[in-house]
């Protein structure tokens, strides 16, 4: 019997897998949460020091107390001993990076730099590269940038280069003083291992690498003199492939998970593209929806196509041979969280018993499709496809004053379908083939919320069948790296797992949300496609006021 144990860094938390090699059965799990959480408002205590709006840092030392803590508990919780693991992967939410120096220690863990913002670790959702972005994507247009169409045409504030020009142009010292350019992904391996590699995932679909290289000296400078050599100086790394080894454990990070130093440590990957193993989506057409607190949708296809506000397509992004494309939703159970913690009454939350959502969900299931009268936009963290805009809000439109809390619970999540939906028709639409929607993360386990995606998308969805879908995939990585398998699709057969057509469509609700959709689709054009910029001048308002 051997053993690889995955391990997935999430927005909140990390939690690790102990997995057996032969069949993939999970033995043992552990989650350790973040001690510091995602800073939004202030930088960690010692500084307090206020962030503008926008802002999503995090500490890396958390993502190192992960290791610390879930993998040893997890191992406990199996009954395994760290002298039978074989291999280990880890995954990351992206485009998650963080500048260091040369032998990569975070600048946020230097005292001299503890009180600067961009020191710190930008986070996925950390939005307040908009500007940047728009730069990026309007010059690329200019010059007719041929890596421009992988991206959909538009470039996110979410990725590396858009951050990294922001911290260029708001903090010049802090960026003269950064050695690499890091994606947390790549960082946690480097302090496993002591090998500092770039994964083609992130590098593809994050970091404008296309066939081979990133954009050109002269396209930078024209965006930023001081930028033109940011390849150069800042990302120059050589590229892993997944499923490839990157190294062993040194004794450090051994005695840290109760390991020994012969365990293989496969490169970095990206949360949501490591599920698609898991889930045995290897074949084209195989759509897997992440969701949690977003949404990230990943498949793979044998046809190169340019489809609008897609995160990337990238030549063997997901699995070898095929093209793997990416699309998602910047809120998903973020819009869910926030509604329960801000809008909901106390004579709700007395009644829940302690889980409002659930009580939320119920409520609202018994109500008919479209008896509510509500149509929202799931923009509250901006849209990440197909309009790649995070200047982007949300918006519930029908409101009167019987409205109740059930009825805007359920708005949202249906217009998160509607926005699954979308996604969905743009990949069609643009002739690349969608027969198939999988879904896993925390939200797959609301039933209320399961059947409205089938209704809305009149599709059947199937389930990754594990609670831990890219922990799961990353120790399907961490097989392949350890020379048990001979690539993913070989470790997908034997140790990934789903259940076909868990939740069906109802034809009758189906009908109604065709109606509906309709709506949702006519406020998109409104609001997000320049009918009404509203919510772009709310933003510039809103950053000027707290200035």
């Amino acid at each position: 019997m051997t053993y690889v144990i995955g391990v997935d860094f999430g927005t909140l938390s990390g939690r690790a897998v102990v997995v057996r090699v032969g069949d993939g059965a999970e033995l043992g799990s552990a989650v350790h949460p973040y001690a510091h959480g995602v800073l939004e408002k202030h930088l960690p205590d010692r500084t307090g020091r206020p962030l503008p709006p926008d802002w999503a840092l995090q500490v890396p030392q958390d993502y190192l107390d992960v290791l610390r803590h879930a993998v040893p508990e997890a191992l406990r919780a199996a009954g395994v001993s760290g002298d039978e693991v074989i291999g280990l992967a880890t995954d990351f939410t992206a485009c998650t990076v963080l500048p260091t120096l040369e032998d990569g220690t975070p600048l946020s863990e230097l005292p001299e730099w503890a009180d600067r913002p961009h020191a710190y670790i930008k986070l996925w959702k950390h939005h307040a590269a908009q500007p940047q972005a728009d730069r990026i994507t309007d010059l690329a247009a200019k010059r007719g940038e041929t890596w421009l169409n992988r991206y959909g045409g538009l470039i996110s504030s979410e990725w590396e280069f858009a951050k990294a020009l922001q911290v260029l142009e708001e903090d010049p010292e802090v960026w003269a003083a950064t050695r690499y350019w890091v994606e947390a992904a790549d960082w946690i391996v480097w302090r496993m291992t002591g090998v500092y590699l770039r994964n083609a995932c992130t590098a593809g679909y994050k970091g404008q690498f296309v066939d081979g290289q990133y954009p050109s000296p002269a396209y930078l400078a024209e965006l930023n003199p001081d930028f033109a050599d940011f390849a150069e100086t800042r990302l120059d790394a050589p590229i892993g492939q997944l499923g490839q080894a990157a190294g062993t454990l040194t004794e450090e990070a051994a005695g840290w998970m109760g390991l020994h130093t012969g365990v293989v440590v496969a490169v970095g990957n990206v949360d949501a593209h490591v599920s698609a193993p898991a889930a045995q989506a290897v074949e084209p057409g195989q759509l897997v929806a992440i969701m949690g607190t977003s949404t990230c949708h990943v498949m793979s296809a044998d046809v190169l196509r340019e489809v609008p506000g897609m995160c990337g397509v990238v030549d063997g992004g997901i699995v070898p041979g095929l093209w793997g494309y990416e699309a998602g939703q910047s809120g998903v159970g973020d819009i869910f969280g926030w509604f329960v913690e801000n809008a909901v009454p106390a004579s709700y939350t007395e009644k829940a018993g302690g889980d409002v959502h659930s009580y939320l969900s119920e409520l609202a299931s018994r109500q008919p499709v479209g008896a509510h009268g509500l149509i929202a936009l799931d923009w509250h963290s901006g849209n990440r496809s197909p309009l790649v805009d995070h200047e982007l809000s949300g918006v519930i439109i029908g409101q009167t004053l019987a409205t109740k809390p059930e009825d805007q619970y359920r708005a949202l999540v249906e217009a998160t379908a509607y926005g699954t939906r979308l996604i969905i028709e743009t990949f069609r639409a643009s002739g690349v083939e969608v027969n198939e929607l999988i879904v896993t993360g925390g939200l797959q386990k609301n039933p209320f919320l399961m059947q409205i995606y089938a209704d809305v998308t009149r599709m059947p969805i199937s389930l990754l069948d594990s609670e831990q879908g890219p922990a799961l995939g990353s120790a399907l990585h961490a097989a392949v790296a350890a020379g048990a398998y001979p690539d993913i699709r070989a470790a997908a057969a034997a140790m990934g797992r789903v259940v076909h057509g868990a939740w069906t469509p109802d034809p009758g609700n189906a009908d109604r949300y065709d109606a509906l959709y309709a709506e949702y689709q006519t406020l998109v054009d409104y609001f997000g496609r320049h009918g009404n910029d509203v919510m772009r001048r709310l933003r510039k308002i809103r950053r000027e006021a707290l200035r």
